[in-house]
């Protein structure tokens, strides 16, 4: 069968091809540039624990040897300090040495507008060596208390974040390391080629494939089982398709700097919203720094509405000043290392599928205004179309599974947008009568933490609630803390060899999951329970399921009594619970989060373009 065909070798390209090679499908990337990446302090990603985890097993790579998690999170307005929370537990074991970079500002992957690039020379301006730094400051999470006294940004009362302990570190780090440790990846992979200097110009279908033109150096004709377009806002795939791409321009605007310092804070990410202290040229009502490794930290200013021109020099004075304003009025040495603009738009695309042709990432929709992040769902769509390909590929063309990407992907992100438009006029809507509402300074801090920490509406992990491929309710459902359609929790397991390993290690292999919940089994070894109780009636179970599966068992899950069976997708979303072992649920459940039954003339002809593959 022919392989796959992904326009674009951004993060999600790459990662699309990945997640299809490990399940066992060829493909192949074109790519327009030269397999190079420019690389860019200010042009920065920001992973949350779920697609940080996806990309980990995909490149078997620790990311935290390429990135920074923050050690604590810290909002102020004007002079107070409106919320803290601490990460330093998590983030512990996990910081790294190495230089890299922070999140990618306030709008996910770099795919708005960048302009104003210019790197200014660090040596004037108030610069300094390497060697004058103090090292390891970064990765003090408890900063100075003295400085902030000293600045008048004393901590309030009541400024803890009880809720810090749950929330798990975002991960920051260069979008060209990124993309750097996917293509290493990729190299190691028999099953991907990657064509450089390959700019799509047409695309043609049938029943049977699509085919797929490109120019330049390396201009040709490319056949395809399927193609999908992760080539970014200005899409070549979209446009080929004639797929409308509505939405907002210019929602917000940043001015980006990334430079080497020391702030009063070391480690935490700080979003500040009215400055106390006055700057040049246009007032900026928000400034968020964001630290990376190596005492190297992200800055990021609000922009006023409009076009603006930012210049180098008002750059430079709003750092100046900035830094003074954190640091009792005293600029402290530092270096610019990097500069830029960052325009963030809205857009979602009206359909992400036409026949055999797929948009996934910044060519299916555009988000990252109030600090949510645009690159983490186009992993999450990689994540979930990936599984979806392959089964197509291997087993024949199921349309309602096909189509339940779109269903599915559109809709998590579609609220996404709609929650960011419904905040946008509350927190940038400029004073009024609101502004003087008790409380509201707090639910405007707690909205933006959200967002940038991705939690609620804004920020978390979608749930497919209303999928069609979830199994209608059963007497033989029970709750647990997981929602059906939302993502598993990652809980130890013992796999079928007797290791013991986290749930999130068994994804992304192209195979159901089913885990029971058997309290005390982490204690004895498996072969004492394996054959006792309902194992073997569960066992059987699994074996007769519409897919292949692996069956996982849990001593604990949030929620979950014991004897509970949770079926998990390729790509860890929860299809059901049910409360024991109930065969004829699980197996209907199972088939419904694959679309349904087959059709034969889809095995049929799977099996045919198989044959003819391998003769």
């Amino acid at each position: 069968m022919d392989p796959v065909i992904i326009v674009g070798a951004g993060p999600v390209g790459l990662t699309l091809a990945l997640a299809l090679a490990r399940q066992e499908v060829p493909c192949v990337v074109l790519d327009e540039g030269p397999d190079k990446d420019e690389q860019r302090l200010a042009r920065t990603v920001v992973l949350r624990e779920d697609t940080a985890a996806l990309v980990e097993r995909l490149t078997g790579l620790p990311l935290t040897d390429a990135g920074f998690r923050w050690a604590g999170w810290r909002s102020m307005r004007r002079k107070q300090v409106m919320r803290e929370i601490d990460f330093a537990a998590r983030a512990s074991d996990t910081d790294s040495p190495d230089f890299e970079a922070d999140a990618h500002g306030p709008g996910g992957e770099a795919h708005g507008a960048v302009s104003g690039t210019q790197a200014f020379g660090g040596g004037a301006h108030g610069s300094r060596s390497g060697a004058q730094r103090s090292g390891g400051s970064a990765r003090d999470p408890k900063g100075s208390a003295q400085s902030l006294k000293s600045a008048g940004l004393g901590p309030t009362a009541d400024a803890q974040d009880s809720e810090g302990a749950d929330v798990p570190a975002p991960l920051h780090l260069a979008q060209h390391a990124l993309t750097g440790a996917l293509r290493e990846a990729i190299i190691h992979e028999r099953l991907i080629k990657v064509a450089v200097g390959s700019r799509l110009d047409s695309i043609e279908q049938e029943s049977s494939g699509v085919t797929a033109h490109t120019r330049g150096p390396n201009g040709t004709w490319w056949r395809g089982s399927y193609l999908v377009g992760c080539d970014g806002p200005r899409s070549t795939v979209r446009k080929l398709q004639d797929i409308r791409f509505p939405g907002r321009t210019a929602v917000e605007r940043y001015a980006v700097a990334a430079l080497r310092t020391e702030l009063p804070w070391p480690g935490q990410a700080l979003l500040h919203r009215m400055p106390p202290w006055r700057t040049s040229g246009p007032a900026s009502g928000e400034v968020t720094a964001r630290p990376l490794a190596d005492d190297v930290w992200r800055l990021d200013w609000l922009l006023p509405p409009g076009k603006d021109l930012v210049t180098p020099d008002l750059l430079v004075a709003r750092i100046r000043e900035t830094l003074a304003g954190w640091n009792a009025g005293s600029t402290p040495p530092y270096e610019l290392l990097d500069t830029g603009v960052h325009t963030i738009h809205h857009r979602l695309a009206r359909r992400w599928r036409a026949g055999r042709v797929f948009l996934a990432g910044d060519a299916a929709h555009l988000l990252g205004a109030l600090g949510t992040q645009g690159l983490d769902e186009g992993l999450r769509d990689a994540d979930n179309l990936a599984w979806k390909l392959a089964l197509a590929w291997h087993h024949g063309p199921h349309e309602a599974l096909l189509d339940s990407y779109q269903a599915e992907r559109r809709a998590v992100v579609a609220a996404r947008l709609r929650a960011a438009d419904q905040a946008l006029p509350l927190l940038r809507g400029g004073g009024g009568l609101r502004s003087y509402v008790p409380g509201s300074a707090r639910g405007h801090d707690a909205l933006l933490t959200d967002g940038h920490l991705g939690r609620g509406p804004l920020g978390a992990p979608g749930a497919y609630v209303d999928s069609p491929l979830a199994p209608a309710h059963t007497e033989s459902e029970t709750p647990v803390d997981t929602a059906p359609g939302a993502p598993v929790v990652d809980v130890r397991v013992t796999a079928e060899d007797g290791s013991f390993v986290q749930l999130r290690e068994r994804l992304g292999r192209g195979v159901l999951l089913v885990v029971l919940i058997a309290p005390g089994t982490g204690v004895w070894a498996r072969k004492h329970w394996v054959t006792a109780g309902i194992m073997p009636r569960l066992a059987a179970a699994v074996t007769a399921l519409p897919h292949r599966a692996e069956l996982l068992v849990a001593e604990s899950y949030p929620g979950a009594a014991a004897h509970t069976v949770l079926l998990v997708r390729p790509d860890g979303h929860l299809v059901t619970a049910l409360s024991g072992v109930r065969p004829a649920d699980l197996y209907t459940a199972a088939e419904t989060a694959l679309g349904g039954p087959a059709t034969a003339e889809a095995e049929t002809e799977a099996e045919a373009e198989t044959a003819a593959s391998t003769s």
